[in-house]
């Protein structure tokens, strides 16, 4: 991701990229990523264009008087299919960029970005986690956070704050990367045992490395 380079003038670049910042981030921690939506889009839009090749095909061989009947109901069928797959985007997906399973826990996350407004130049994101256990409520939070936090100067991205960013801000990311993890953001640590043990032993892993490092003394 280091060499993704944006125009900082455009926030659907600036969104889209930070979009495929989480998918590559989250599956390097072991999220299993779900691609149930995805395939769904793709199934209905592929379904649409062979309807739409095959009413075409009839047409060129056997002309549109022999295949008129035919040309109709491949119509009616691409116009509900392109209906299914207007509903599916705005009502099913709302903005879903994210799905999988947390790694040991087997925690459900899905994560939905929105299209930043012109005058706020925010990054949007709606997190919702659920248990593994199915009659675990699902918890929603929002994010806001600016662009230039992990986009330099020159529009090009920057990994390590954005993961801070979302391990910061999202429990079930902090557990599976506690290093990542700021040490000021304390009302997410309180508010979560479990995140606060994995911060305490990332920390007490990263202050025995440095003893080891630097703990040999200098004979004189």
């Amino acid at each position: 991701m280091a060499a993704n380079k944006v125009s900082l003038a455009n926030l659907a670049d600036l969104k889209n990229a930070s979009d495929d910042a989480i998918a590559n981030y989250l599956n390097s921690l072991s999220f299993q990523q779900s691609h149930t939506m995805t395939d769904v889009r793709l199934a209905i839009g592929y379904g649409a264009f062979v309807i739409a090749a095959a009413a075409g095909g009839w047409d060129y061989y056997y002309g549109f008087e022999n295949t008129k009947l035919y040309t109709a109901v491949a119509v009616a069928v691409y116009s509900l299919l392109q209906g299914a797959l207007a509903f599916w985007i705005s009502f099913v997906e709302q903005g879903t960029v994210y799905q999988g399973q947390a790694p040991n826990s087997g925690q459900k996350i899905s994560i939905a970005s929105f299209n930043a407004k012109k005058t706020e130049p925010l990054y949007r994101l709606k997190v919702t986690t659920q248990p593994a256990a199915s009659e675990g409520k699902p918890e929603t939070i929002e994010l806001e956070r600016s662009f230039t936090e992990w986009f330099d100067e020159s529009g090009l991205f920057v990994a390590a704050p954005f993961q801070r960013f979302l391990a910061s801000s999202i429990p079930v990311v902090g557990r599976a990367d506690p290093k990542r993890v700021k040490s000021e953001s304390r009302d997410l640590l309180e508010g979560d045992s479990d995140l606060l043990d994995a911060v305490m032993s990332a920390e007490a892993e990263t202050t025995g490395t440095d003893k080891k490092s630097g703990g040999k003394k200098r004979k004189v």
